[in-house]
């Protein structure tokens, strides 16, 4: 199991079987309980995390006090706030557990030694930061080109768990919306079912 969920992660052409295994021995295992914060805005993040059971969200607040979320986080994916721990910078953004979870942790030393060590891990951090940046650009596209509704549709087909397990307010703040519209959108597409 361990070796597939870290392969998986790291699935790149050029890690070889041996650099796997130095790179799971980079990481420790970490455990969360629901509510506990990972990073508080105003840290520097040292460490990023794979995600092995869990939700996360990541949030801010805006202008006016409220809690954003602005992103979530759920099983096999990385959780990390990637400006505070390559930029070495403090973080605009508090994470939380959602969930009693299960994560992978590696820090930032142990990831600078993997990354100018092994070839094939300089070529997955490269595809998946550009992976990263395609996705963040696709979400800033669909806020100003979609409805509300079209991104619930959109957030329910490619993370349901998220659908079913997240609080309301975090899915609105996440969408761009109220809980009063979030609800009536909901309400909508149940009907339409």
């Amino acid at each position: 199991m361990q070796d597939s969920f870290f392969g998986n992660i790291y699935n790149h052409p050029s890690i070889s079987d041996a650099d796997l295994k130095s790179i799971i021995g980079a990481h420790k295992q970490v455990t969360f309980k629901k509510h506990d914060t990972i990073l508080k805005e105003g840290s520097m993040s040292n460490a990023y995390y794979l995600i092995e059971k869990g939700m996360f969200r990541s949030y801010l607040i805006d202008y006016s006090g409220n809690e954003i979320t602005t992103d979530f986080f759920d099983s096999n994916d990385i959780l990390i706030d990637v400006a505070s721990l390559f930029l070495r910078v403090p973080s605009k953004e508090t994470i939380q557990a959602l969930s009693d979870s299960k994560v992978w942790e590696i820090d930032f030393n142990a990831f600078q030694n993997l990354y100018s060590t092994i070839g094939g891990f300089t070529e997955w951090g490269r595809t998946w930061m550009t992976n990263q940046l395609f996705e963040a650009k696709s979400r800033a596209v669909s806020m100003h080109t979609q409805s509300a509704s079209e991104r619930y549709l959109s957030l329910m087909n490619k993370k349901p768990q998220i659908i079913k397990d997240v609080p309301l307010k975090y899915i609105a703040t996440y969408l761009g919306i109220t809980d009063t519209s979030l609800s009536r959108i909901r309400k909508d597409i149940l009907q339409q079912t």
